[in-house]
């Protein structure tokens, strides 16, 4: 066996953009989920929800979705560019 042994915890740096790695994978879950909701509340009536309303959240549910993958790109790539730098 080696002497040398590997670190038991990632460096902060790493272990941040694996979670912001994964967060972006999930986006695509999240929003087939979030976009499932309507499917799920009552029809036109009394309590109803109206067909506008669930538009609304639709569109409202892609705002914010396209937001945080905005978000999530641009934190992707100022640590891949910072890691480089490092490298060099």
């Amino acid at each position: 066996m080696s002497g040398e042994r590997s670190p038991l915890f990632l460096e902060r740096r790493s272990y941040r953009l694996r979670r912001v790695m994964d967060a972006a994978r999930l986006m695509p879950f999240l929003g087939a989920l979030l976009w499932a909701v309507p499917v799920l509340w009552p029809g036109q009536g009394e309590d109803g929800v109206s067909s506008s309303r669930a538009i609304l959240y639709i569109f409202l549910v892609w705002a914010v979705l396209v937001a945080l993958t905005f978000a999530l790109t641009f934190w992707l790539d100022d640590s891949v560019e910072t890691d480089g730098k490092e490298g060099r």
